[in-house]
């Protein structure tokens, strides 16, 4: 099989590839373009699923970033066993052919115990005095210490949260061409965030996002160059687009005031009790799925939604079939936002009542997501000094909340999940073999082909 490397370029659209963009925009002046028909959800891991499966959500099963596990009757976002992709992967596919095949997978989500031959992707520790210590987890398992003695620390709080910044991306990077140089894998894939946060913070239309571009041109342009010298093919897509935004809207404290969301007090803070509800939201950007424990109350929250000011859209049964997203994970109804709308999680009333959490970066608590972790409280004064006393203190033993995160959802300017209207602000792809490439447009579900096309030299995979 031929070598192959595939650069994940989160948010990259045809809009932004230009003047800020040299080393990428020249490299595609002699490379075929595909824009992609986005998966809906238009989100990291139902995308990424795809991409890699060839499947759609009613397929895989990856239904959003985050999902209610009807049985735990829990809301949990970012999990990692590759088990709960279910379908076989590109990788798989690929040794079926070729029992010589080897694949590296650095930092695409649900990474942990695939049968890729390497793996590498973020895994915290979090000990047991309330510290979130920046760690990986690799496979082969001795890969973590050796990559993190020759790169230092993985920056976690580069890689998301009010810090995020290239430097994550850089991190990745390294650790890419290390793993090529020690692996030699057949394919890598290789997972670059850093777009993903201004484009949110700043929104697409932002003159300051010329730097961020700059910077994720420059480790493009590096990774391009060191994988053709090594006689690879090079594949940059991008996961999809993130459009303008200004309108939050929290669905779940609408359902709230209508009665239909549960809570639970704890020292005076509130919890929003899943189980116990009789409908709620689990957000994610410009989706949300809606379960409906109670249903005898599905035309009352369909009705609800319908009537919201932001929701584009309410799939009922017979939409999310059309759309392949009727697996038995998703939500009885699923909300697409308007173009210029977007999800929040929240659910209290007071934000004095708010959980300790909300405050805080806390990917795996919060019952949704929240693009609001991207920001430091405008609030406080010289946060950054705020988080070194906290970090002195936990260092010191006490246990101290990392409280530095505001409760203003109106900070975000993009966001993703619907597809979107316009082809230059959707999701591309660019590959040099341009006879590999069926079109200048591809549904999603047809890149694990094109990859497959291009480990095997031939078009359609």
């Amino acid at each position: 099989m031929r070598k192959t490397v595939v650069l994940n370029v989160v948010g990259l659209t045809p809009r932004l590839l230009g003047a800020a963009t040299p080393r990428l925009s020249a490299w595609a002046q002699r490379a075929k373009r595909a824009a992609i028909h986005a998966v809906t959800p238009a989100v990291t891991c139902p995308v990424q699923a795809t991409y890699l499966t060839g499947e759609y959500p009613d397929r895989h099963g990856i239904v959003a970033n985050g999902w209610y596990f009807r049985d735990e009757c829990e809301i949990r976002f970012w999990r990692q066993s590759n088990h709960l992709v279910q379908a076989p992967k590109v990788w798989e596919k690929a040794r079926a052919l070729d029992p010589t095949f080897t694949c590296a997978n650095l930092f695409w989500w649900f990474n942990r115990y695939s049968s890729a031959d390497v793996s590498v992707t973020p895994r915290p520790m979090y000990t047991a005095d309330g510290r979130k210590i920046p760690d990986v987890y690799t496979h082969p398992a001795e890969l973590r210490a050796e990559l993190q003695q020759r790169l230092g620390q993985f920056p976690l709080f580069q890689f998301w949260g009010p810090g995020a910044a290239i430097r994550a991306s850089q991190w990745i990077a390294a650790a890419a061409k290390h793993v090529e140089q020690k692996h030699d894998p057949t394919l890598t894939l290789i997972y670059l965030p850093h777009l993903d946060y201004n484009l949110q913070r700043l929104g697409p239309r932002d003159p300051r996002l010329a730097k961020d571009l700059r910077e994720i041109d420059a480790v493009c342009g590096d990774l391009i160059a060191h994988y053709e010298g090594r006689g690879a093919q090079v594949i940059v897509l991008s996961e999809y687009g993130i459009t303008p935004v200004s309108r939050p809207v929290s669905l779940n404290r609408i359902f709230r005031k209508r009665g239909l969301i549960q809570m639970r007090e704890e020292l005076g803070r509130e919890l929003l009790d899943a189980g116990a509800s009789a409908a709620f939201a689990v957000a994610d950007h410009q989706v949300a799925h809606v379960y409906v424990n109670d249903a005898s109350k599905r035309s009352l929250v369909r009705e609800i939604l319908e009537g919201t000011d932001g929701v584009e859209r309410v799939l009922d049964d017979a939409e999310k079939k059309d759309l392949r997203l009727d697996h038995p994970r998703a939500g009885e109804l699923v909300a697409i936002a308007a173009l210029d709308a977007w999800f929040t999680y929240y659910y209290w009333l007071e934000d004095r009542r708010a959980p300790d959490f909300a405050r805080t970066v806390d990917i795996h608590r919060k019952p949704g997501f929240d693009p609001v972790e991207l920001f430091f409280d405008p609030a406080l004064p010289l946060p950054k000094l705020r988080i070194a006393g906290k970090l002195l203190k936990k260092a010191l033993g006490f246990r101290t909340l990392m409280d530095v995160i505001p409760l203003d959802p109106t900070l975000v300017n993009g966001s993703h999940g619907r597809v979107t209207d316009a082809p230059e602000d959707g999701p591309l792809l660019l590959t040099r073999q341009a006879e590999l490439l069926p079109g200048d447009s591809l549904d999603a579900g047809e890149v694990c082909g094109v990859v497959l096309g291009h480990l095997r030299g031939e078009a359609g995979g």
